[in-house]
């Protein structure tokens, strides 16, 4: 969540940015979906206003469509979105997991999605590996290397560890 934070702040003014925590309580469909225009709408104040009201009235079973108006809604906005979903690993519904995988295939090619989670969520991330469409940081990319810690450690926190204490912490 912090690396992202930093990367939006760097990304901005460039690009437009929704930022959507979630937490456990998030895996009803519809309360996903509003909670999703709402962080949508920090961007754009009337983007969305359609899609709720017909979600209500057609149910999930017209998921679908609903999807595809905020979906053109968003192609209309000028400049590149960013969307970003925390800590999507809290995440268990299927049909949410659906809906993203719809969103997916038919984002607007200025719509950017970050999914920040510690899992793998159950999307086509083989099918997005193979156009070229998906960006990962695992922990290994996050990891410092012997060297780097060193220098954290002893020039940057002005420790002096020897380079036993060094790889002593590392392998922990």
């Amino acid at each position: 969540s912090t690396l992202v934070s930093a990367w939006v702040q760097a990304a901005q003014p460039r690009r437009h940015v929704a930022w959507l925590s979630l937490d456990g309580n998030d895996n009803e469909l519809t309360r996903f979906l509003t909670y999703l225009v709402v962080a949508l709408r920090t961007i754009e104040g009337n983007i969305g206003r359609g899609v709720l009201g017909s979600l209500e009235a057609s149910g999930e079973e017209n998921v679908e469509a609903v999807l595809t108006i905020l979906l053109n809604e968003i192609a209309k906005l000028p400049g590149e979105v960013i969307l970003v979903l925390d800590d999507y690993h809290v995440i268990e519904a299927p049909p949410i997991h659906q809906v993203l995988a719809f969103v997916l295939e038919h984002a607007p090619p200025q719509l950017h999605l970050v999914i920040a989670t510690r899992e793998d969520p159950p999307l086509p991330l083989a099918l997005l590996r193979a156009r070229g469409q998906l960006a990962e940081l695992r922990g290994t990319d996050l990891r410092f290397t012997t060297d780097e810690a060193a220098e954290f450690l002893n020039q940057a926190m002005g420790l002096g560890l020897s380079g036993e204490d060094i790889a002593a912490l590392e392998s922990r």
